[in-house]
């Protein structure tokens, strides 16, 4: 998988299997969306930074789903590449080696998502 449609990849991947567990047990995922939906809601911390501890901790748990669910997200609350950069700094300090990895497919997602939220196809990392 390339790292320029890490996030998109992703997702498409999981979308039929999903679909599927969805009506198996849609009981369940409605009790989960209305979870979902009440933790990430607007508070005392906004909507982005939520999603970007969302996308901190998924990539703490090395959940790839969980990590282009929560990029997409938080650029569609108005998530930075910068600003998801120093999130996923965070994890490298909290869980070592392994969110290295995790952190770059995070970094790649958010880029993506970004470029595409801009519309023009460059990313964040093609100005550095």
């Amino acid at each position: 998988m390339s790292m320029a449609s890490y996030g998109t990849t992703v997702r498409d991947e999981l979308r039929a299997p999903t679909r599927m567990l969805r009506r198996a047990i849609p009981d369940v995922y409605a009790g989960y969306r209305q979870l979902h939906d009440a933790a990430l809601a607007a508070g005392a911390l906004d909507a982005k930074t939520k999603e970007l501890i969302a996308l901190a901790i998924a990539v703490s748990t090395q959940c790839d789903g969980c990590i282009a669910a929560h990029a997409h997200a938080a650029v569609l609350h108005g998530a930075t590449p910068a600003e998801a950069a120093e999130a996923i700094g965070v994890t490298f300090l909290m869980n070592g080696g392994p969110a290295t990895v995790y952190g770059a497919r995070a970094y790649a997602a958010i880029t993506e998502f970004y470029a595409d939220r801009r519309g023009d196809g460059v990313t964040q990392a093609d100005h550095t």
